[in-house]
């Protein structure tokens, strides 16, 4: 018998694809190809939420662009955040193209040269002591074997995680991770998860007169001793959805923490690694180094699905165990495409570039905060950014309507992104983005601000 759930958390990891603004647009679609698509999609694809019903329909990708059926091309200020190249970058093209002539498939049991260069240049760019791979299919994979490691060393299976975080979709990763709409009406998950507050600057649960948010960090000390028995704190070290970047002093109490405890720091960094901080990683911004490493997402190259975790060779003590134990362990193709994608972002300099873009979208979101009465926070780092849209600035009231306006404007006039929280505007777009079309881009946001805030009298 189905479960009648009531979405009580509707408005939180990603896209409302049920409200009467992404029903309207379903319905203006005039295109009887584009239309006949969405129905086919409709009829076969088991329906979920914030994957139902689909946007659009597409039939082509290059650079920043997708395109739909019509011909429309979007820049894609999402891609789930599997584009830090766009598409189709030239490079990862070819290393995967010469792969599959060469070597498609590589059971298991054997090793290929190509996953171990993978593995050493992935290592390499970790740096410190992270300098043992495991290779998985998707990132929600490669947070599980953490999580199986961190029991293995520890001999603890408690683990403490954050309210808000998401780690991926499967049973032990919705377990772990702080999104409640994931695990409503799932039944008995994966036993001893603790969950504190996370570090929030500008709607902080727990705020202090200075600003800091370093007592946010205290809370994992005081979940530790409490509770006894813990083996891990997982968490994103910069929240990709709704862009919650903490401070460095936060994190570098978590790591004393965490040391002083025995307890294993996992950095997942599936969303943001590959660049989008403007480090490789986004744990390299704050001087730390974690015990063990999950990405996933763009180490693909926007081509491929592949994941991993990075751990220390002092760890390498699971012989025994099958952490992982994937039939695409050590995929030719996978490989290449997330060792063409390492190749790119040195080759093209994107780690300098993200960040020379960084400041100057800080610049331009400012500046537009600074004008509209609807931006109630701008917060960022590297590629990645978040604007808070709220109806006051002193109560700082969601302006949950606000937010899915500006974005079905911005989507008419050709620019895709996330709406996470309900009204917070997520920007995350491929690092290889030229300063003419970030600009452009930033133009059309701001012309979809100007008009929410004449429509809805903010002015």
């Amino acid at each position: 018998m189905t479960q009648n759930i009531k979405p009580t958390h509707f408005r939180s990891e990603g896209d409302v694809n049920t409200t009467p603004a992404r029903q309207a647009w379903n319905a203006s679609m005039d295109d009887e190809r584009t239309q006949a698509l969405l129905k086919r999609d409709s009829e076969v694809f088991l329906h979920q939420a914030m994957s139902t019903p689909c946007l659009d329909t597409l039939e082509a990708a290059e650079g920043i662009y997708i395109q739909d059926a019509t011909g429309k091309k979007y820049m894609d200020f999402h891609g789930n955040n599997v584009h830090q190249l766009g598409y189709g970058h030239p490079h990862v093209i070819k290393r995967v193209q010469e792969q599959i002539a060469k070597l498609p498939f590589s059971p298991r049991r054997f090793t290929n040269e190509t996953a171990i260069e993978c593995a050493e240049k992935l290592t390499q760019i970790c740096g410190g002591e992270l300098n043992r791979v495991l290779f998985a299919p998707g990132g929600t994979s490669a947070v599980g074997m953490a999580l199986k490691l961190a029991r293995h060393i520890t001999g603890n299976y408690k683990v403490v995680s954050l309210w808000d975080s998401f780690h991926g979709a499967s049973l032990d990763a919705i377990s772990v991770g702080g999104e409640a709409c994931f695990r409503q009406g799932m039944g008995p998950l994966m036993a001893g998860v603790e969950r504190i507050p996370p570090s929030v600057s500008y709607r902080g649960a727990f705020p202090v007169a200075d600003g800091s948010d370093v007592h946010y960090a205290d809370y994992l000390e005081y979940v530790i001793e409490k509770e006894g028995g813990v083996g891990a704190f997982i968490a994103e070290a910069v929240r990709n959805t709704d862009v919650q970047v903490p401070s460095k002093a936060y994190w570098k109490r978590i790591r004393e923490i965490c040391d002083k405890h025995n307890v294993m720091l996992i950095i997942d960094d599936i969303p943001n690694g590959m660049g989008r901080s403007g480090e490789w990683f986004t744990y390299q911004a704050y001087d730390i180094e974690p015990d063990m490493l999950c990405i996933g997402k763009g180490l693909g190259g926007g081509l491929v699905p592949i994941a991993a975790m990075v751990t220390k060779d002092k760890y390498n003590t699971a012989e025994q165990i099958s952490m992982g134990h994937y039939t695409h362990e050590k995929s030719p193709i996978g490989c290449a495409a997330a060792l063409a994608t390492m190749e790119a972002i040195e080759q093209d300099g994107l780690l300098d570039k993200a960040k020379a873009d960084s400041q100057f979208m800080r610049e331009k979101l400012l500046e537009m905060k600074a004008k509209y009465p609807v931006i109630g926070d701008v917060r960022g780092i590297g590629m990645l950014w978040g604007i808070e849209l709220v109806t006051d600035y002193e109560s700082k009231a969601r302006a949950y309507d606000e937010a899915e306006a500006v974005l079905y404007q911005c989507l008419n006039n050709g620019v895709s992104f996330k709406v996470s929280q309900g009204n917070v505007i997520q920007l995350s777009p491929p690092l290889i983005i030229t300063r003419e079309q970030l600009t452009e881009a930033l133009a059309i946001f701001e012309e979809a601000i100007a008009k929410v805030c004449k429509d809805f009298n903010y002015f």
